[in-house]
C-alpha cells in the first residue's frame, strides 16, 4: 500500500510541475544602452542555463545564467565594434574577468493575464543582487521577456550623471533595456 500511495504521489508531482528547458543555441537576450543625445548601443548575450517551471499554466520559477563573455555589439562593425565590446567587458563597466556569470531567478507563482505573466525576481550582476519585476510573454515557441534594469545598483558607474558632473553629450543614461528570446 505504501509503494501504490509514493508511487501516485511520485506521478502528481511529475504531472503537476514541469519544468521547459529552453534551447541556449538559439534563446538570446538583445541589449540596448542609450546616450544622453538619443544615440544607442545595442548587441546580444548568450545563456548557460535557462529553464522555467510551470505548475499547470502558472509560471512558478525559473532561472537564468548569462555567460558575460558572449557579450557582443551588434550595431557597429569592425575596429570599433572590437573596441566597445573590450571596453564593456572592463572593470568600469560589467569586470567580466571577475564576474563571468550574471544570473535571474525567481520562484514567485505567476498566473497568465493579458497574455503574459508578470514576475518579480533576483537580477545578480558583478555579484550585487537586487529586486527586478518583468513580464514574460508565451509566443508559438518562444517565450520574450521585456526588462529595463538600473546598472549604477550594480556598480557600473561609468559616465553616469547620478555619479560624475559636466558629461554633457557624452552622459550614458542608467537604464539598459533587455529583450529576451527564449525558444523551446
Amino acid at each position: 500500500m505504501k509503494k501504490l500511495l509514493f508511487t501516485l504521489f511520485v506521478l502528481f508531482i511529475q504531472f503537476s510541475f514541469s519544468q521547459l528547458n529552453l534551447d541556449l543555441e538559439k534563446s538570446k537576450i538583445k541589449w540596448t544602452g542609450k546616450k544622453i543625445t538619443n544615440a544607442s548601443h545595442w548587441g546580444s548575450l548568450y545563456f548557460t542555463e535557462a529553464s522555467l517551471v510551470f505548475d499547470g499554466e502558472d509560471l512558478i520559477k525559473g532561472k537564468f545564467i548569462v555567460d558575460m563573455n558572449s557579450m557582443t555589439v551588434d550595431d557597429i562593425q569592425g575596429r570599433g565594434k572590437e573596441r566597445l565590446e573590450n571596453h564593456l567587458r572592463d572593470d568600469d563597466f560589467f569586470g567580466v574577468s571577475t564576474h563571468k556569470e550574471a544570473t535571474l531567478e525567481f520562484s514567485s507563482k505567476s498566473k497568465l493575464k493579458d497574455g503574459q505573466y508578470l514576475v518579480s525576481g533576483q537580477l545578480t550582476i558583478k555579484g550585487i543582487t537586487n529586486p527586478i519585476d518583468f513580464t514574460i510573454k508565451p509566443k508559438n515557441d518562444h517565450y520574450v521577456a521585456n526588462l529595463t534594469f538600473d546598472r549604477t545598483k550594480y556598480n557600473v558607474t561609468y559616465r553616469s550623471g547620478n555619479f560624475f558632473e559636466n558629461l554633457g553629450d557624452r552622459l550614458i543614461l542608467d537604464e539598459v533595456e533587455l529583450v529576451v528570446d527564449l525558444v523551446k
